[in-house]
Parts: structure tokens; C-alpha cells; sequence
């Protein structure tokens, strides 16, 4: 039986992210766990989180667990939400600077003052519904229509450096990655666990990806 492991960094509504997959995953297990053995052995993983980049990656000091997201990385099928996008680029901005995986090219950076563009005040996070602009073909988009609304709520995005990592891209006075692929690993800044039946279907995909393009 194929396990999916939601990595449970402290950040973040677990819960809910293990739940929505469940639904959408058939006989497949899903746990939530920080244990490396565990991570290890999942056939998925998923790296979820909200709130400061810096808890995150203090969860993430545990060199035996940092090691096991770090063969996930380059070995499976990996899901990151939200910080788990974020955490993957090179650098973020936030909590005085902190460096990232980086899997991902590029730079997190905080949203500004500014209009958006129908001429109305930004308001920081970011946060409702809005439009997912698909960059090319990949499998997590399937049956998922261009221009899609997904939910998000953050206040720092992601300002991808590498065209070919970037799979989608959305406008709030600044037009930023909210969703980034790099082979086995897909990451998106929105959350599809709160994004109704897009989100779910975004989920389903990622169950049934082999971790190929």
C-alpha cells in the first residue's frame, strides 16, 4: 500500500491537509509525522506550513529529519504549501533573512504598499480568493482550467529566478510564483486543502504523479 506523509513542522493546519488527502486518496495512508524513519519510508510527501519561515525551519534543525526531507526532495513525489513553496527558493527576506533549500532559484520577498489593479489598496497578507495563471503542461494541473481561484492567505511570495521552474503566476500589485515545479517536486503558495473542488483535484493529482513531467 502506497503512504503519503504530511511532515508536521509545527506550522501550519496539519489537520486539515492530511484530511483533504485522504478523501482524494482512495486506500492510500496518510500520516502526519516528523519522524525521519517515517518520512522515509512514505511513498508522497507533503510539506505544509503558515506563519514565519524562521519557526519553520528551526522545526527543520533536527539534522536526522533534515537529512529525510532532503532525500525526499531528490528522490519522490514532494507537495509544498504555502511555506513549504517558500522554503524550497533560495532566500527569504523574512525573520531578518533566512536561507532556504534551495531547490527552487529565486527570492521570497514581502508584498508592499500599492494598488492592485483595479486601483484598490493592497491590504498585507494576502489573503481570499485569486486567479492561478498555469505556465505549461504538468501533471497536478490536469483537469484544472486555466485561471483557476484557489485560496490564499501570505504575506511574503516568491520571485522565481528561473522561467522553467515557474508553473503558475498571479497578480496582487505585483505579479509573483504561486505555483513552482522542479522534477519530482511541485510546491504551490495558495492552499488547495481550503480551495474547494480545485484544490481537492490539485491533491488528487499529486496522489497518482509518479513524480515525472
Amino acid at each position: 500500500m502506497r503512504r503519503i506523509v504530511v511532515v508536521d513542522l509545527g506550522t501550519g493546519n496539519l489537520h486539515s491537509v492530511s484530511k483533504a488527502l485522504e478523501h482524494v486518496a482512495g486506500g492510500v495512508t496518510v500520516k502526519v509525522s516528523a519522524e525521519p524513519a517515517v518520512i522515509a519510508a512514505a511513498d508522497h510527501v507533503v510539506l505544509p506550513g503558515q506563519g514565519a519561515i524562521g519557526t519553520w525551519f528551526k522545526a527543520l534543525g533536527k539534522d536526522t529529519l533534515h537529512q529525510a526531507i532532503t532525500i525526499a526532495l531528490a528522490s519522490r513525489p514532494v507537495l509544498g504549501i504555502c511555506l513549504g513553496l517558500q522554503a524550497l527558493f533560495d532566500h527569504s527576506d523574512e525573520d531578518g533573512g533566512t536561507t532556504g533549500l534551495g531547490v527552487l532559484a529565486g527570492q521570497v520577498r514581502r508584498f508592499g504598499s500599492g494598488e492592485n489593479t483595479r486601483g484598490q489598496e493592497l491590504k498585507v497578507p494576502h489573503m481570499g480568493w485569486n486567479n492561478v495563471t498555469q505556465h505549461g503542461e504538468h501533471p497536478l494541473w490536469l483537469g484544472i482550467p486555466q485561471d483557476t481561484r484557489f485560496y490564499f492567505v501570505h504575506s511574503y511570495y516568491a520571485d522565481a529566478r528561473a522561467p522553467d521552474q515557474v508553473a503558475g503566476t498571479t497578480d496582487y500589485g505585483v505579479r509573483f510564483t504561486s505555483a513552482a515545479a522542479a522534477d519530482n517536486v511541485f510546491a504551490v503558495q495558495f492552499h488547495p486543502e481550503k480551495s474547494h473542488a480545485q484544490g481537492l483535484k490539485l491533491l488528487e493529482n499529486f496522489v497518482n504523479w509518479d513524480g515525472g513531467t
